[in-house]
């Protein structure tokens, strides 16, 4: 991976849809599952390849998590001008937090590459 990256004009991520999935496997400390649906839009004139990620989670608390890997979900999607990658994934949280993040990449010409991922919210549904 280069060690230098840049925004890349037309390259965007959308967050679909976030919601709360109390059927997952969580955690004691962290009961509080959330499915979140992500797509990665290339609407630049490149080639690019989504190499990895960077996530931060930051709870109302003021404590943070960063998760950092490989890939998407796996991949390591190559997406032609115009092209989509659509996938899911979740967290699991204690209390309210915010999700936030950077996927990276590569331009056929070897260019590192970079695209946020916008902020959203992980809110657990209220005790009664």
């Amino acid at each position: 991976m280069p060690t230098r990256f840049r925004e890349l004009a037309g390259l965007e991520v959308v967050v679909k849809k976030v919601v709360f999935v109390s059927h997952l496997d969580a955690p004691p400390e962290k009961p509080y599952p959330f499915v979140y649906f992500i797509e990665i839009h290339n609407g630049s004139t490149e080639v690019i390849s989504i190499r990895g990620r960077k996530w931060i989670l930051e709870d109302e608390m003021g404590e943070k998590i960063v998760v950092e890997g490989r890939g998407v979900v796996g991949e390591t999607p190559e997406l032609e001008p115009g092209e989509r990658f659509s996938y899911n994934s979740y967290h699991v949280v204690a209390r309210s937090s915010k999700a936030s993040g950077t996927f990276f990449g590569i331009s056929a010409a070897g260019e590192g590459i970079r695209v946020s991922i916008p902020e959203f919210r992980l809110e657990p549904p209220k005790k009664e």
